[in-house]
């Protein structure tokens, strides 16, 4: 059986809707209907009821489930053992959000490689829907990210709160900041705290959901935004960002999703190595917040 095939229906499954995998596959939406229909017809059953508000699944559809799920994960152990570089002997793929990777997640992979030299190691890249179906395929056995999508097979823990602090690319104060403020979304939680504690900055003539890439956006221009602070202590230490003098931090928690059947001595190193990652970075958190308190940058 085709396992694109089986992805495609999983996706479908997902989604709720045709048009949605679509464009979690980048296919086009016929290219989905047409390999739906050819699984259909090698089962001999109608997995999807479909309507005008999407895709259901039907009896059938929900009994293959299971089985697809098993199908992809199955292949894609097949295909990471057998994709083990010669010289290693386990492997390991970390998927995390975009934020996380530049100050979090390189820094982990580094610790993992000193720790077992012969652990092959593949960085994934994502959303929180996309690195939970990497999770539940098979495809990463560990995603790092803020909204944690549990799942049977799947467990949480929390790694620690990231703090963000509103900096700007000119010394100023909070009452400065507002004609060049530019708000970041970090989702529902954030904007929630956010609008209680600064109601003079909610009305906002710029939005941007891209996390820490937003740092690029405030360096290069007169601009101002809350960004997390282990992030941009180097831009501070240097001068290019400056801390706003009273201005709130708000916590921001980053998680890790395991797939309950990972390697145990994959994931005792893996563990020692976030251990000495975070150890650091709330270092450098503290380092932060102590020159924000303080009234110093």
């Amino acid at each position: 059986m085709d396992i694109t095939l089986v992805r495609t229906f999983l996706e479908v499954a997902a989604t709720g809707s045709f048009v949605n995998a679509s464009e979690r596959l980048f296919v086009t939406q016929s290219a989905v209907s047409l390999r739906v229909q050819r699984l259909e017809d090698a089962l001999g059953k109608p997995l999807f009821k479909r309507s005008k508000a999407g895709a259901e699944l039907t009896p059938a559809g929900r009994e293959f489930e299971r089985y697809a799920l098993s199908l992809v994960k199955i292949w894609e152990e097949a295909r990471q053992q057998l994709g083990i570089p010669q010289g290693y002997t386990k492997s390991l793929t970390v998927a995390a959000q975009y934020s996380l990777w530049p100050r979090f997640g390189f820094q982990w992979i580094d610790r993992m490689r000193m720790e077992m030299p012969t652990l092959s190691l593949r960085a994934e890249i994502g959303m929180p829907d996309r690195i939970t179906r990497f999770l539940v395929e098979g495809t990463a056995q560990v995603g790092i990210m803020y909204t944690p999508q549990l799942r049977p097979g799947l467990t949480a823990t929390k790694l620690f709160d990231e703090e963000l602090v509103l900096v700007a690319s000119w010394e100023a104060t909070l009452e400065d900041v507002a004609p060049d403020y530019v708000f970041v979304d970090w989702g529902p939680e954030f904007t929630h705290a956010h609008a209680l504690a600064l109601p003079g900055l909610t009305n906002q003539g710029l939005t941007l959901t891209l996390g820490a890439l937003a740092t690029e956006y405030v360096l290069d221009r007169r601009a101002a935004a809350y960004l997390p602070a282990e992030y941009v202590k180097r831009f501070l230490d240097e001068g290019r960002l400056h801390l706003v003098q009273g201005a709130p931090s708000f916590p921001f928690p980053v998680w890790a999703v395991w797939r309950d059947d990972v390697d145990s001595d994959v994931r005792a190193v893996a563990e020692t190595a976030l251990v000495a990652v975070l150890t650091q970075i709330d270092a450098d958190q503290d380092a932060v917040l102590a020159d924000l308190a303080a009234g110093t940058d």
